[in-house]
């Protein structure tokens, strides 16, 4: 998906949230961002790990 964006675009999505949220808001959105995908990958990756465990002990 984000290679059909392009460098042009990414830096104009870029810029718009500079705009819309401040130079301040923009760290902290990221961060948020970020710790939100971390959580998501480490959930699944639980789920992915008890998966396999109920496999190997039928």
């Amino acid at each position: 998906m984000l290679s059909s964006i392009g460098i042009p675009g990414l830096i104009l999505i870029l810029t718009i949230a500079l705009v819309i949220f401040g130079p301040k808001k923009l760290p902290e959105i990221g961060k948020a961002a970020g710790d939100t995908l971390k959580e998501f990958k480490n959930s699944a990756r639980d789920l992915t790990d008890e998966s396999k465990e109920e496999k190997t002990e039928k």
